[in-house]
């Protein structure tokens, strides 16, 4: 077997990225829905500070900006709405 043909299987694939997406998702719902304000670069650190353990090799994208932006500018639907 090649080094190159070691990978998961498209079922393990898929249950990490949901995996990955539902981490995400609830970052950014909790910290929406805390109630506090803040600014796109407070909730970009908000949700960098929450993420970056949860994940090997973290890096924040662009992703991340679009979730602060959206927590700063109230756009996010939370349970409590």
């Amino acid at each position: 077997m090649k080094s190159s043909e070691i990978r998961w299987n498209d079922e393990a694939r898929a249950k990490i990225l949901d995996d990955a997406d539902r981490v995400l998702r609830e970052a950014v719902v909790d910290l929406a829905g805390s109630g506090k304000e803040m600014t796109s670069d407070e909730a970009f650190a908000a949700l960098t500070g929450k993420l970056k353990d949860q994940f090997i090799d973290w890096e924040p994208g662009p992703d991340l900006r679009t979730y602060a932006d959206a927590i700063a500018d109230g756009e996010v639907e939370t349970d409590a709405e």
